[in-house]
């Protein structure tokens, strides 16, 4: 059997379903693979751009527990691949990146998209090696199969992460042999076992039930566990209140009374405070980085505690009493049996009132391009994202890009029943959502959905990955705010520049008519609101007539709001209550007459 054949066999028998990525010369021995031996079990999806590709399998990787894979060619192929690895690394995201590479016999000698570190090349090994876990290229036969699992166990093993697997062109066609009998047959054979501290989750165990008001913090690293759902159940059963960070807002149900909210910059203040009065802070899964622990910067290291594979990140930042370095499904799995032996309840908490910040508008902004297309709009970023929550979708998925927009979905929404909540906080890049988008929705049961939630500027950077979601018939909303320019930096040089306003905004663009122009009717829906009126109509015309098609509704926003983003804000920035349940859009909508 040769590499490229072995390699799509591995692939398509470990049920990793769909390989990321764009051909060209020194990748197409794989694709061709692929064409003959996916047996619809593995198939190609052609991302437009390398950076795209990976950022669909880090969605994948998310989103499904499993592992992502993309691709690349050499050259500047390999390059754009780099952005999405780089943010699978820093968050921690398994993905197997398999980038081809020139024939091994042209190195430093002349190749075309050269990447040895020979000579004036550039170094694929030292530069990938400092964005993924690892980086193996593949050479000699004889090892190849223990190279392939090193890889894969590598990527899902311990702290997760993206590895690249580098393959000249001539390797491809090398003869490996079978594959071993002793190969694991799935990925779940691959990972290595996850462990726990025993005796440090009795300790922890112990605090909790002493603990008169526990609070426990959420990241994603829960869904990235052995056992999510045992986290969940340990929190419903003892009636301790949960945070979730950020990234993390879907890890607990919103509708359960015992969730907080969202503790972090773009998180509420109601959760800021609960946290630093409570007397025990666990952070689960969660490194508790800066734009987690913004708000609450004073915290007290010898009231938090820590379940975490790496806990590295959070010792160095908060320096807690109790740390437990293991898979939090394993240890709650744990904690639940001791707690069925030795049963407690916490205290019932004081009455607690979710508070958010009440929208207003941000100053305007006098260097704005005039004729910006949107006379007689009046729609606003909060009132949009109220209309829109109920439209969100339950068992689905929603995908946030960087920017205002997100803050705002992040501070003024709530994650629906069954659903996923995903945003790239590790390099923060924009243009994210628009590919993951693809990468969250491939795979899904049918009658699923997803709703992308970004700004123009991220449509700018990386809109043509609607064009995947058309060719593949995703039914996936893509909801752009367009403001025509770069909103959070814009409020950031209003706050910090004394309202200097460089390099943030641009001519207008009339997104409706971009997307138009990337599928035909009857295979994108496009629509274009500058009124809460139209965006009900909007709405309501693809939810009842077009589910099953792409979508791409634009969001006319002629004035910019404040970002819910605490370092933007003062600090007596006023906040309203949310009723229960929580009904934002009549929170909103009152905010905005008053």
């Amino acid at each position: 059997m040769r590499v490229s054949d072995a390699l799509v066999t591995l692939l398509r028998d470990w049920n990793t379903r769909y390989v990321f990525g764009v051909s060209g010369a020194n990748i197409e021995h794989l694709h061709d693979a692929i064409h003959r031996l996916g047996q619809g079990k593995l198939q190609s999806v052609m991302a437009r751009r390398e950076d795209g590709a990976a950022f669909m399998a880090d969605a994948r990787a998310r989103v499904h527990r499993t592992l992502g894979v993309c691709c690349s060619t050499s050259g500047g192929g390999m390059m754009n691949l780099a952005v999405g690895l780089a943010e699978s690394y820093a968050e921690s995201v398994p993905v197997l990146a398999l980038i081809g590479q020139p024939p091994t016999v042209l190195e430093g000698r002349g190749a075309f998209q050269d990447a040895s570190g020979i000579g004036r090349t550039v170094d694929a090994e030292a530069m990938l090696g400092a964005l993924t876990k690892k980086v193996i290229k593949l050479g000699a036969p004889d090892t190849f199969w223990r190279d392939v699992l090193d890889a894969a166990r590598t990527a899902l093993s311990g702290r997760p992460g993206p590895v690249a697997l580098l393959v000249p062109r001539d390797v491809f066609e090398v003869e490996v042999g079978d594959r071993p009998d002793d190969y694991p047959e799935t990925l779940a054979d691959v990972a290595e076992r996850p462990v726990f501290d025993h005796h440090a989750t009795r300790l922890l165990f112990d605090e909790i039930s002493r603990a008169k008001r526990p609070v426990f913090v959420l990241g994603h690293g829960v869904r990235r566990s052995s056992n999510p759902s045992a986290v969940v159940r340990f929190a419903q059963l003892t009636g301790v209140p949960v945070a979730t960070t950020m990234s993390a807002r879907a890890e607990f149900p919103n509708d359960d009374p015992r969730y907080l909210g969202v503790l972090g910059v773009a998180g509420h203040t109601s959760v800021v405070d609960t946290v630093l009065d409570a007397d025990l802070v666990v952070a689960i899964g969660a490194g508790l980085n800066m734009m987690t622990r913004g708000p609450v910067a004073e915290l007290n290291g010898a009231a938090v505690a820590v379940v975490n594979l790496d806990p590295g990140e959070v010792v160095r930042a908060v320096n807690p009493r109790i740390v437990v370095q293991g898979d939090a499904g394993l240890t709650f799995e744990h904690l639940l049996r001791l707690w069925e032996v030795e049963p407690f309840q916490v205290p019932p908490p004081a009455a607690y009132e979710l508070r958010r910040f009440l929208p207003r508008l941000a100053p305007s902004v006098p260097s704005r391009p005039s004729g910006h297309g949107f006379t007689g709009d009046d729609l606003r970023q909060s009132e949009a994202l109220a209309l829109l929550e109920s439209h969100l979708p339950r068992n689905g998925h929603v995908v946030l890009d960087a920017g205002n927009c997100a803050s705002a979905a992040i501070h003024l929404s709530d994650v629906p029943a069954g659903g996923t909540s995903t945003i790239a906080l590790g390099m923060g890049g924009m243009g994210y959502s628009l590919a993951a988008a693809v990468g969250a929705q491939l795979g899904s049961p049918p009658g699923t959905r997803t709703t992308v939630l970004c700004g123009d500027g991220a449509f700018l950077m990386n809109g043509l990955e609607l064009h995947t979601a058309v060719d593949l018939r995703l039914p996936v909303l893509f909801v752009i705010f367009n403001n025509n320019m770069h909103g959070m930096c814009v409020t950031r040089q209003q706050t910090f520049f004394d309202a200097r306003i460089e390099c943030v905004h641009y001519a207008p663009v009339n997104v409706a008519q971009l997307a138009r122009g990337l599928g035909a009717a009857e295979s994108l829906w496009v629509a274009s609101a500058g009124t809460a009126d139209e965006l009900r109509t909007h709405l309501a015309d693809y939810h009842e007539r077009h589910p099953d098609l792409p979508g791409v509704l634009e969001l006319r926003i002629p004035a910019e709001e404040m970002p819910p983003f605490t370092t933007l804000l003062p600090p007596d920035e006023p906040t309203v209550p949310v009723p229960v349940p929580r009904a934002s859009e009549a929170l909103t909508c009152a905010a905005l007459s008053s």
